[in-house]
């Protein structure tokens, strides 16, 4: 196995490992309050609130990993899913699972 497939299924274990962690009930029992009182409710209501934003970036990080180990897999590695230019090779060592180039990647 390669480098990059060595990287890009390190970075698939830790994502779905934080996903599952992020998905996971709280451990505290009741309602999330959204009341007018600051208080440890409202307090964790923030908290979860942040998580779910953490949550769909993870997501949709994990499915570029993912779409990456494909593209591996199909000797398409580095070409840019949108529009075929190949992805510049300082894109690719600073997140090896880029599936866009920097052009296409700014439009996202």
């Amino acid at each position: 196995m390669n480098e990059v497939a060595v990287v890009l299924e390190r970075k698939r274990a830790e994502l779905e490992g934080t996903l599952a962690e992020l998905s996971a009930s709280p451990d505290e029992q009741g309602g999330i309050s959204f009341g007018k009182r600051v208080g440890d409710w409202t307090s964790l209501a923030v908290e979860r609130m942040s998580q779910v934003g953490s949550h769909d970036r993870l997501r949709t990080m994990l499915a570029d990993v993912r779409r990456a180990q494909v593209k591996l897999e199909k000797d398409t590695y580095g070409l840019c899913d949108r529009c075929g230019a190949a992805i510049a090779p300082g894109r690719l060592e600073a997140l090896p699972w880029a599936v866009l180039c920097v052009t296409c990647a700014g439009r996202r």
